[in-house]
């Protein structure tokens, strides 16, 4: 695609992981089950929350906006991925790529930072809960809340308007099942360079820091859980984090394996990688979260009660 020639009427063509029809149509039936669990999880998690007065905490006000944002993350890309899977045209217009690009950075960002702020969160429930309405005030969780997506939002324009600056030439043909960075910046015939510095140096600031955050807040977790004297005590203010804790790993675990490495080692299997943070990691947010907690058990069953109980 000759860089004169971005233009709305440019295309790339999402060929997916695969081309063979066969294992299109299972990838289809896969994705679309993952997509549908994934809506009806992180409905089901936002709905629970907002109808139940018990859960209006900082703690639950931040797990429903995380669904919240889990669900438009996986609307962003599912919806055209399994369009592009029973489809022969398979076409993504160059500004649609962008738009989808600018989405996918923006809420990972936005998911990642609202993971530190619920660790903060953890961190002053267990290690100062003689300070935690005051701390975990009502405005300062808005106003967290407002700075996570300030900087989300930011992150994702930069990003996206450092993309429009590249030239793209030769193959107009993403073996992909998405608008993904890495992804792009191989099809460029223009220097990459820069962005890749600037996508390495920003996304190393903007996700490993919250990291070192979030790190910090559970070692501190854990040095006041360990001087808890009664064990049955020790578990049970554990299993207030423990499912934070999963969902942390699983998403920085796949996130750093896809992008803080060199653009040339960017393999198959990292493509792996990506849709294990664009959807695995969505889909099993509800159920990590729900699994063990008994306030989420209580706030479900009362919501799913409902409508059996008009019926009555």
């Amino acid at each position: 695609m000759d860089g004169d020639n971005q233009s709305e009427n440019s295309q790339f063509l999402l060929l997916g992981m695969s081309e063979s029809p066969k294992q299109q149509r299972i990838l289809f039936w896969m994705f679309l089950s993952m997509y549908l669990v994934t809506v009806v999880g992180n409905a089901l998690i936002i709905l629970a929350i907002s109808s139940d007065s018990r859960l209006h905490i900082p703690m639950y006000f931040f797990l429903a906006n995380l669904s919240f944002t889990d669900l438009f993350f996986v609307t962003n890309t599912i919806p055209k991925m399994l369009v592009n899977l029973q489809s022969q045209n398979k076409a993504i217009t160059y500004a649609g790529c962008l738009t989808q690009l600018y989405f996918l950075v923006s809420l990972v960002t936005l998911d990642n930072l609202i993971l530190t702020v619920m660790a903060y969160d953890r961190y002053v429930a267990i290690c100062h809960p003689l300070h935690y309405v005051t701390a975990m005030s009502p405005g300062l969780c808005v106003l967290l809340l407002c700075l996570c997506w300030g900087l989300s939002v930011l992150y994702g324009l930069l990003l996206t308007l450092l993309m429009t600056r590249v030239t793209f030439c030769g193959s107009q043909k993403i073996h992909y099942l998405f608008c993904e960075m890495y992804v792009l910046l191989r099809l460029a015939c223009s220097s990459t360079h820069i962005i890749h510095t600037v996508l390495v140096a920003t996304g190393s600031f903007i996700f490993l820091t919250p990291l070192g955050f979030t790190t910090t807040s559970y070692v501190r977790i854990v040095r006041t859980i360990l001087q808890i004297p009664s064990a049955s005590k020790k578990y049970k203010t554990f299993s207030t984090c423990a499912s934070h804790l999963g969902v942390v790993s699983l998403f920085y675990g796949t996130l750093v394996m896809v992008y803080l490495q060199p653009l040339h080692s960017y393999s198959m299997k990292d493509s792996v990688a990506t849709v294990m943070y664009a959807v695995v990691t969505p889909m099993m947010n509800p159920f990590i979260y729900s699994l063990r907690n008994k306030d989420m058990h209580g706030a479900l069953g009362r919501l799913l009660g409902r409508p059996f109980q008009r019926l009555k």
